[in-house]
Order: C-alpha cells, then sequence, then structure tokens
C-alpha cells in the first residue's frame, strides 16, 4: 500500500477544474519519480504472468492511454502496480486539441466527460520522455511493458490519416512493447470513420507493409492494437472482426489485436446529471457493460486465442474480473484511477489472480 491514502489527497484535487487537477497530478508524479518521494503512492506489484501476443505481461492490469499523453510519468505509473502502461496519444506533430473547458467530473456515476481532442507535443517530444523512462532498468523477471497509442493531427484530412499513423509508427516502434493505432476517440472530427469496412482495410494494409519493413530494421515483432468504441452495433463488429481476420497471420501468435473499447458518446445514463450533456467522449461507470458487450461479441467472432485488451468503467476487482469473464485477456483503467487511487490497481490484478488460484 502507498504511504499516502489516496482518500487524503481526492477532496482537494476533487475541488479543483478536473483538467487543472489532472495536470498538477502528473506535475506531481513527474518530480518525483525515481526519488525518495516515490513512496507517497508506490506499491508492490502483484505477479501474475501471462503469454498474449508474443509478450509476458507481468499481471493483468494496465494503464489506458489518455491519462499521460506525453510519457512524462511512464516510471511512475510503474511504481503503481500496472503490468502494462500505455501512453499517448501522439500525433505527428503537437497541437493544443479543443478549448477549454474539456473535462468534467460527473462522481455521482464515477464517470467523466472530456473532449480534449489529442492535446500532445508531438511525436519527437513524446519520444524523448520515453526514452528517459528507467522502468526497464529494474531487476524484474518480467518487466513492466510499454505501449505507445498513436493518432493522427487534427489538421491532417481524414482521407490523409494513414500518413499520420505512418509516420508515429516508424518513430514509435523501437521503443514499444506494443502499439496501439487510436481510431475510435469521438474529440477528433471523423475519426471514427476509420471503423468502417474499406477505410479500416487500407489502414491495416499500410499499416501492415510498414511494421514489415520496421520488423527487419529493428529486428524484432511489435504487435500492434487497433482501438475501437463502444457505439458500435453487431453489425459493424462484425466488419470489423473480418478485416481483422482477413489481416491477422495464421500464425500461432496473432500480430493485431484490439483494445475494447474507447468512450462513448451515449448519454442515457447520465443526462439529467450536471455537465452530464457536455460534448466529448463519456467514461467510466456508464461505459462498463457496453464495453464488455463489444469485448462478447468480439471474442465469440475471433474466437480463443486473439488478443483482446478490455477497458470501460473498471471500478472495483469485481469489475476487472467481469471483464475477463466477457472475454478481454487484459484489462486498462483511468478513470477508476481517478476516483478509486492507486489501490484500485492492487485490487483488481488480485481479484483477477483469485480466478487462476
Amino acid at each position: 500500500m502507498s504511504f499516502l491514502p489516496y482518500s487524503w489527497a481526492r477532496p482537494f484535487l476533487f475541488s479543483m477544474d478536473a483538467e487543472v487537477a489532472h495536470e498538477h497530478t502528473l506535475a506531481m508524479l513527474a518530480k518525483t519519480q525515481n526519488t525518495p518521494l516515490q513512496c507517497l503512492y508506490a506499491q508492490k506489484r502483484i505477479e501474475d504472468p501471462i503469454q498474449l501476443a508474443g509478450l509476458t505481461f507481468p499481471n493483468r492490469v494496465g494503464l489506458a492511454a489518455g491519462l499521460d499523453k506525453n510519457a512524462q510519468c511512464i516510471d511512475a505509473f510503474s511504481a503503481f502496480g500496472f503490468g502494462f502502461v500505455e501512453v499517448g496519444t501522439v500525433t505527428p506533430k503537437g497541437q493544443p486539441g479543443n478549448p477549454k473547458p474539456r473535462m468534467f467530473r460527473l462522481p455521482q456515476a464515477d464517470a467523466l466527460i472530456n473532449r480534449l481532442g489529442f492535446n500532445n507535443d508531438g511525436l519527437d517530444a513524446f519520444l524523448h520522455n520515453v526514452q528517459k523512462a528507467q522502468f526497464r532498468q529494474k531487476s524484474q523477471a518480467h518487466p513492466m511493458l510499454l505501449g505507445l497509442n498513436i493518432g493522427k493531427n487534427a489538421s491532417t484530412p481524414i482521407g490523409n490519416a494513414a500518413d499520420d499513423y505512418l509516420i508515429c509508427l516508424e518513430g514509435v516502434y523501437p521503443h514499444a512493447d506494443y502499439i496501439t493505432v487510436n481510431i475510435s476517440s469521438p474529440n477528433t472530427k471523423n475519426l471514427r470513420e476509420l471503423q468502417s469496412d474499406e477505410a479500416l482495410d487500407a489502414l491495416i494494409s499500410q499499416l501492415n507493409a510498414k511494421r514489415s519493413e520496421l520488423a527487419q530494421r529493428h529486428s524484432k515483432e511489435v504487435p500492434v492494437f487497433i482501438k475501437i468504441a463502444p457505439d458500435l452495433d453487431e453489425a459493424q463488429i462484425s466488419v470489423i472482426a473480418n478485416t481483422l481476420q482477413k489481416h491477422c497471420t495464421s500464425d500461432a501468435i496473432p500480430s493485431w489485436g484490439v483494445i475494447a473499447t474507447n468512450t462513448t458518446l451515449a448519454r442515457d445514463a447520465v443526462s439529467t446529471l450536471p455537465y452530464g450533456n457536455e460534448a466529448g467522449g463519456l467514461s467510466g461507470g456508464p461505459v462498463f457493460e457496453k464495453s464488455n458487450q463489444v469485448i462478447r461479441q468480439l471474442r465469440q467472432a475471433m474466437g480463443p486465442h486473439f488478443p483482446i485488451i478490455g477497458v470501460g468503467g473498471v471500478l472495483s476487482g469485481e469489475d476487472a474480473v467481469a471483464k475477463i469473464k466477457a472475454g478481454a485477456d487484459v484489462v486498462q483503467i483511468y478513470t477508476g484511477l481517478i476516483y478509486k487511487g492507486p489501490a484500485l490497481v492492487t485490487e483488481a490484478a488480485t481479484a483477477i489472480k483469485s480466478l487462476r488460484a
């Protein structure tokens, strides 16, 4: 358990604007990681290794992308006890994102709404921060894994989106344990169009060709995950599954995977709450069942060995177990971390480990 209980810090953080609190927290973590003050939040990692996509995940609980967009706090989050940490989304060029205010808490629903819009400092700054991280220097049988999440600039026309993804893929490839292609954020105009049949097929074809080239250049295979939305019907999920099956090789280790899911545009669960109708993506408790349903359909369509990372509304160990039972191999948290603090990492990892006890 960390030295400073989160219950002490949360009232102070929740007294601020949500994005201001987010920025203050990241600044504190960046300054204290790899120093004696890291004891304020560090906790022992639950060891529960699993093989997935050719990688050994130390345990089955990870940090979802979006919290650390510029990869400034990788070592701090490693100290939380995560088995894997995903940072980004990064775009080729830095961009400010959407106008503020753009992040809103809905505590009655354990939820957040954000319309940040891929605000980040750009690929060069991102890679500089990734290369400064020290987590791989630790003496561990199973080092924490690092996922790097890539996207497109808001100014890039959707027809040229592949160009941005290819630039980012080439940049992050040498430094990533896995790479996530974010085509499902609701806060970049027209981005979700890339989930459609022809657009997704074309994007994956280009990414596959570039990845083959990079694998030879760097002498390593890096799995790629596609991050999809929860707002997909059964037919749309079938299209995504068919497209992925087309590009997956017959190898024992799949080269592609899915992260299910991103935030939702639905408001039925929060429309009567303060900020409930703000534009943006809704995360936390209200997306839990929606993401689980997508996971179930994907697992049924893709079979038992296809890699699926489940994310959306994990606020307890019980929720994490439900994601695994729905068909996810491992899970990620984000909004749950904001509401429950680092102890959620240990709780979720312990609960999942008990499934195999």
